[in-house]
């Protein structure tokens, strides 16, 4: 069993609840909206991390980071991407999507492919809760689920 978490929309901010929700990931994707290189040290001290950039990472920093990338976790392709908006469709043999953006954490199947936004794990924006998620890869089946945070 595989353990990947999800997190998005940090916007300079990476909640110590966050942090322990990551904890025990084996691996970890930022769906971006990063805000601050530090978070993307901080995470990938919990477990290799992939990252994407969001509209809103600007800073120099930012520039080394794609704006779609791909993860293999045990067999399970996942496409990282920050808006779904600019997604026309999955690539073939991508079994999950993650995205941010929206701050609205959800979790779709369409046409077999799971499409998981975690939210915002950073500052509230209107009354949107503060969530991460994560993925279990088990075999060939995953699941996903959203874990608001306090």
């Amino acid at each position: 069993m595989i353990r990947v978490g999800l997190v998005s929309d940090t916007h300079g901010l990476l909640r110590p609840e966050a942090v322990a929700a990551l904890q025990g990931s084996d691996f970890i994707v930022h769906g971006g909206d990063i805000g601050d290189a530090g978070i993307l040290e901080a995470l990938a001290a919990i477990a290799p991390l992939t990252v994407v950039r969001g509209n809103n990472d600007r800073e120099p920093w930012a520039d080394r980071i794609p704006e779609t990338a791909l993860l293999n976790a045990g067999g399970v392709v996942v496409h990282a991407i920050h808006d779904l908006s600019q997604f026309a469709a999955a690539p073939a043999g991508v079994r999950v999507v993650v995205s941010g953006h929206s701050h609205k954490p959800k979790i779709e199947e369409r046409a077999g492919v799971l499409y998981v936004n975690p939210g915002s794990a950073g500052p509230r924006r209107f009354k949107l809760p503060i969530a991460v998620a994560e993925l279990i890869v088990d075999g060939g089946a995953v699941s996903a689920r959203i874990i608001e945070l306090g």
